[in-house]
């Protein structure tokens, strides 16, 4: 049977589960993929919301009989289509012999010996961290997996973490006391023998670099690569083809070399100076960094004498130490580690330190840290050459990848020329489940009240809705503008990104039946609320890339330098997709109901207003305010005063 009979009317899965329904976009995705697997060739695929791509591209994978790696944007995504979809699948086809693992990154599993070391220690700064220490030491032995998403209660950013994890860069490998036992060599275990395994891109792309660099592998080699959240994978890419260094690092590793102290008589006496000097001169630099800008590049400010010369002192402090480590590295695995971690940050720093034409040098500030990164403007020709290296078969699937029907900015990004493309429109009935709502606002977005006059444009909406809306935003400048305005204007309960942790809020947003959502980037995509509680999407502006950012500013720069046009080829392409991103929180099921405002004028002011426009579903159009009340009277659908 072949995999688009297998989601047919007829097949196994209309048959076994309860709920699903055969929709043709889904047999035409996965007849699509079928035919790139057995052709080993690379697939671009945009399937809308509704399509169920998942089971279009994990049917014909698991009956391929070939070695698969799904790699997902999120962990999220991750561990549902481990536990959620790959089960109900499996089960259907009868296809339980086919062996599956769940692979994630280092740092998503308890290090029995980091976790052993910060128990024995017992020097915690605060109650905070002793609760949650007991929590994951309680955890810890019962675990099969040790991954710590399983430990409820505890939160992604916990402080404990970095305390009972490891990286890289700090892990023993088969030195390591705890190496039989470790729940990471484990879960690369299962993944070696398995014949589908669920990674990330975070992990992918850390492979992949890896792999580049001739230093060995994470990942079994695959037949077959699936790469769902497409999107995202030039970001991911670009972080791993990256030289980067941070503060965060450079404490931990100070820490670490006076713990591993403890079991060495005398060597505290050789390290804990030099540790202490890399301390203060990572702390030096970032007060340094204070007065400059969150984010920028890196050439400017290091012209500054006061930012050079911390720099450069921190450049002495990692030698110092390494030289210090060198004498002490052949004691214990400990230090032998330690050892190797100052001697790669030491690299990264000198190649930091050094100015390529083909790469970008910059820097960003945190409340209490500083990341330095040297990142490539070109991802595609590594990508290109992996994929040429691995004779397998790729496939690219998202919901938004295409720019009208056009997939030409994702494959200059990816590389994927050789690609074949395909657009499945939702299956939605975007003409009776929508209306998009254009507000007319003179104002225009860089000028001062513009944020003023998009919540004067939401309120009579939010008022005929009775809240249930999602307000995104460009800036979290604006978002704050908007948050403080609207506490004295509306009487529904505001939930605004950073006032509580993103899940949190998502979960009391839905409780509320009623409430508003203000969030930024992190609320475009990879939020799910279907059914009543969201009826509306506000979005502010148009999401171009903001200028001031200085890897978009050096790839901008590189377009004109080829005598291409930037914002054509690239500031256009780039921001019609992410608004694409943000309008699919609207519609989740055949069921849903919404408005879409968009408030930026632009769509109607300026030409490239119709790229948008004819790269949204086709829904019913007005800008008048009465055709948003009218929909909500009739109980969510288009009313008569709806203008096409």
């Amino acid at each position: 049977m072949r995999a688009f009979e297998l989601l047919g009317e007829n097949g196994p899965l209309a048959q076994e589960l309860d709920g699903f329904k055969p929709r043709i976009a889904q047999q035409e995705m996965a007849q699509a993929i079928e035919r790139a697997i057995e052709e080993k060739s690379q697939l671009i695929a945009e399937a809308g919301t509704g399509t169920g791509k998942t089971f279009a591209y994990l049917a014909p994978a698991l009956r391929s009989g070939k070695k698969v790696i799904v790699s997902t944007g999120t962990k999220t995504l991750q561990d549902q289509l481990f536990h959620r979809d790959l089960p109900r699948l499996r089960k259907a086809l009868e296809l339980t012999e086919v062996k599956v693992a769940l692979l994630k990154g280092r740092a998503n599993y308890i290090c029995l010996h980091r976790l052993d070391r910060t128990i024995k220690e017992g020097k915690l700064a605060s109650l905070e961290l002793v609760q949650q220490l007991a929590r994951v030491r309680e955890w810890a032995p019962k675990s099969r997996s040790g991954d710590r998403s399983e430990i409820p209660g505890l939160s992604e950013d916990a402080p404990i973490w970095p305390m009972v994890t490891s990286n890289a860069e700090n892990c023993l490998g088969t030195e390591c006391s705890f190496w039989d036992e470790c729940h990471v060599v484990k879960a690369r275990r299962r993944a070696q023998a398995a014949d589908l395994v669920v990674v990330n891109h975070h992990l992918l792309f850390s492979d992949m670099a890896v792999k580049r660099e001739g230093f060995g592998e994470v990942l079994p080699g695959a037949a077959v690569y699936v790469l769902d959240e497409a999107h995202q994978i030039a970001e991911s890419a670009s972080s791993f083809f990256s030289t980067s260094i941070g503060l965060r690092q450079l404490l931990e590793l100070a820490r670490d070399c006076i713990s591993e102290c403890a079991a060495q008589p005398g060597a505290l006496d050789v390290l804990r100076e030099p540790a202490m000097a890399l301390e203060r001169a990572g702390k030096d630099l970032r007060i340094a960094f204070t007065p400059y800008a969150a984010k920028a590049p890196l050439v400017p400010v290091l012209a500054e004498p006061e930012v050079l010369a911390a720099f450069n002192d921190l450049l002495d402090k990692i030698s110092d130490l390494h030289t210090a480590l060198s004498t002490q590295a052949e004691r214990s695995d400990g230090l032998k580690s330690c050892t190797e971690r100052v001697a790669e940050l030491q690299a990264r720093m000198e190649k930091i330190s050094t100015d390529t034409p083909d790469e970008v040098r910059w820097y960003e500030l945190f409340a209490s840290a500083f990341v330095l990164h040297a990142t490539p403007l070109d991802i595609a020709s590594p990508l290109a050459e992996f994929r040429a290296q691995t004779g397998a078969a790729w496939i690219y699937t998202s919901a938004t990848l295409a720019v009208g029907e056009s997939f030409t900015h994702f494959q200059h990004e990816t590389g994927a020329f050789d690609a074949a493309t395909l657009k499945l429109e939702s299956p939605f009935d975007f003409q009776r489940q929508t209306l998009l709502y254009l507000p007319q606002i003179a104002i225009e977005p860089n000028a001062p009240g513009y944020t003023l006059a998009v919540v004067e444009a939401a309120i009579p909406v939010l008022q005929a809705s009775k809240g249930r809306a999602f307000m995104l935003f460009t800036s979290h400048r604006a978002l704050k503008e908007a948050a403080d305005v609207l506490k004295t204007r509306v009487k529904f309960p505001l939930f605004v990104q950073g006032e509580a942790p993103r899940a949190q809020l998502l979960t009391q947003f839905q409780k509320s039946g009623n409430g508003v959502l203000l969030g930024a980037a992190s609320f475009w995509e990879g939020v799910d609320v279907p059914g009543d509680a969201l009826s509306v999407v506000i979005i502010d502006k148009l999401p171009f890339g903001q200028i001031g950012d200085p890897v978009l500013e050096a790839k901008l720069e590189a377009i004109r330098a080829r005598g291409g046009n930037p914002f054509v080829s690239y500031q256009l392409p780039a921001a019609v997709l992410a608004l694409k991103q943000g309008v699919g929180r609207l519609i989740r099921t055949v069921n849903d109901r919404g408005v879409l405002v968009l408030c930026d004028p632009r769509l109607k002011s300026k030409a490239y207003g119709k790229t948008f426009l004819k790269s949204l579903p086709n829904m019913p159009q007005s800008d008048q305010i009465a055709s948003v009340q009218d929909f909500f009277e009739a109980g969510g659908v288009a009313g008569k005063r709806t203008a096409q």
